[in-house]
């Protein structure tokens, strides 16, 4: 048997609503995905992904607790030392659809920017779109936060696709019941809309970053 993540354990619990204890601690993990680290933070606990380098007296040192310290732009960033820092993003959770897949496979999205960022963060990214060559609309599927089945989307703007008819459209290439998650930046209040409409919940933060320290 398949050792399932801490964190997609997690995540997954708080798609059926139940949480960590509000304890304001935090819990040590493994990355889910070599090279790339995280913090994964929740109503009152943290679940913070590093490598072995990395003591539990450092991370304590740096304010590491579940009331906000885990999220703290200088622990982020000391536990990352020269490396690359993504931004700070909400983490939603939704259903799978299942059923016939509203979208096609769409290899000739797959150097789109977005999908790029999720290549660099994500293992098995596959790119999907509508059927028309002439639309870019991209729906990235891959194995993502905790390895989970992570979703990003961008749509073309001016095929007058709603944001919420693609993020339903996306929850089709899932299959029925399984837990997806998906990230967006808490600015993107546009998306972060679209994503609630079509039925994502907001359950936690991340943010990511690849590690270069000294």
């Amino acid at each position: 048997m398949v050792a399932v993540h801490p964190i997609a354990q997690v995540l997954s619990k708080a798609a059926r609503g139940q949480f960590p204890d509000v304890d304001g601690t935090w819990t040590r993990a493994e990355p889910w995905h070599e090279g790339v680290e995280g913090v994964v933070a929740l109503t009152g606990h943290a679940l913070i992904a590093v490598a072995d380098d990395v003591p539990d007296a450092r991370i304590d040192a740096l304010g590491a607790n579940g009331f906000g310290g885990a999220s703290n732009p200088r622990l982020v960033a000391g536990l990352a030392g020269e490396g690359w820092i993504d931004a700070l993003d909400v983490v939603l959770v939704a259903s799978g659809l299942g059923g016939e897949p509203l979208l096609v496979p769409r290899s000739d999205l797959r150097n789109h920017p977005r999908a790029e960022h999720a290549t660099a963060v994500r293992r098995g990214v596959i790119t999907f779109g509508y059927a028309a060559a002439d639309d870019h609309t991209l729906v990235t599927l891959a194995t993502g936060l905790g390895g989970l089945p992570e979703l990003g989307i961008e749509v073309d703007p001016t095929k007058g696709h709603s944001g919420s008819e693609v993020v339903r459209a996306a929850l089709t290439l899932v299959p029925r019941d399984e837990v997806v998650v998906a990230a967006c930046a808490p600015g993107n209040a546009r998306a972060l809309r679209a994503a609630l409409s079509a039925g994502f919940d907001p359950v936690a933060s991340v943010q990511l970053w690849r590690p270069q320290r000294r």
